[in-house]
């Protein structure tokens, strides 16, 4: 049996490393190929174009490692079930299941590895691409500022709004900042405007480079330097939330990341449902997709067993129309869930379990 596994694990890994550079060049391609060469047509600095494409890289590769594998299995199998080799194998009394315990263990290694690749390395990268990208557009456009705003709550009502002219979340700043004090009434109490309000590490906002301090009828009460004035609420949103608050793609941020953040916008009655479903949905992506790594493995397998041997074009289109679909079925449910017609962990899960049914099914009928 060893034997079996060892020959089977040979016919995937060398596809499987195969897919994982064939389809990281295809999306990077079709996602960003465009917009990195108008990037240097515009006059965009070389060097800065390439570091953007290094960046994008660990993003988009985590999502190949899963989609290689359904590759690997439909070659690799493919080859197995030309060469008659499935036959004999059957004929020493293997059965299907038994054949595709290795490729299992294989489908759940590579969604290890795209799991843990999504937890270390793709936040940090995707986070500076998506920072890149804004510093970029804002050159190109003549802009020097990402203008931001961000509501504060207590007790469900609102206590403060803060404004600023640019959000660096590089440097998690704040600059040209004002913030508004309402009282429970609705009206203003308070403004403060400070030149740059500066995220430290004791988790709170501080004052940089002085502030002033005006009443509603804009009458100056204080002029500040660096210390926080008693009659504007300390505030505790962090640089994540204000990036939270905008993110469509969530590579940019970790599960415990995301799921700090879901806890602090549930608790947060005004802030917008469709974002919070998009930050579950996010959540509960960063479990599936890697895990579909097995599901396409026991897909693809039985798929490729043919009586005639599976060529590496037939079997690459195969696994593209397959992908296509698991896609197609992934971005319904994730419509779904931010319209709030499916809880998120359902929606995230339910071509995983599709693909585990229709994976059953198929090992059923080549098995007899």
């Amino acid at each position: 049996m060893r034997r079996i596994d060892k020959l089977i694990g040979q016919e995937i890994i060398g596809p499987w490393c195969f897919g994982v550079a064939i389809f990281t060049v295809l999306i990077m391609a079709g996602t960003y190929l465009f917009k990195i060469t108008d990037y240097i047509v515009q006059g965009v600095g070389m060097a800065t174009v390439i570091e953007l494409s290094v960046l994008l890289l660990p993003g988009i590769m985590a999502k190949t490692f899963p989609m290689a594998v359904l590759l690997a299995t439909l070659l690799g199998f493919g080859r197995l079930s030309g060469d008659s080799e499935v036959v004999a194998m059957k004929a020493a009394g293997t059965s299907l299941p038994r054949m595709l315990a290795p490729v299992a263990l294989f489908g759940l290694a590579v969604s290890a590895l795209a799991f843990g690749f999504n937890e270390t390395l793709v936040p940090a990268a995707s986070l500076r691409a998506t920072t890149l990208q804004q510093e970029i557009v804002a050159r190109l456009d003549g802009r020097s500022a990402q203008a931001t705003f961000f509501p504060s709550f207590e007790n469900g009502r609102v206590v403060a709004t803060v404004q600023a002219l640019d959000f660096d979340f590089g440097e998690r700043s704040l600059r040209d900042a004002l913030i508004t004090v309402w009282d429970q009434n609705a009206s203003p109490t308070f403004y403060l405007y400070a030149k740059e309000l500066v995220f430290l590490n004791d988790k709170s906002w501080h004052i940089r480079g002085g502030a002033r301090l005006t009443s509603p009828d804009g009458r100056q009460i204080a002029r500040l330097t660096d210390v926080w004035p008693t009659q504007v609420p300390k505030q505790s949103f962090t640089p994540e939330e204000l990036l939270a608050a905008n993110l469509r793609d969530l590579d940019s941020l970790s599960m415990r990341q995301i799921r700090e953040q879901i806890r602090k916008a549930r608790a947060n009655p005004k802030f917008d449902r469709g974002q919070i479903a998009n930050l579950e949905f996010g959540y509960y992506n960063k479990i599936a997709v890697p895990l579909a790594a097995l599901t396409f493995g026991l897909v693809g397998a039985p798929l490729a067993i043919r009586n005639h041997r599976t060529s590496a074009a037939s079997g690459f289109w195969l696994a593209v129309i397959i992908i296509f679909g698991y896609m197609m079925l992934a971005n319904f449910m994730a419509v779904w869930a931010r319209g709030g017609l499916l809880p998120a962990a359902v929606a995230s899960l339910t071509p995983l379990a599709i693909g585990l049914v229709v994976a059953a099914f198929l090992i059923a009928v080549k098995n007899r």
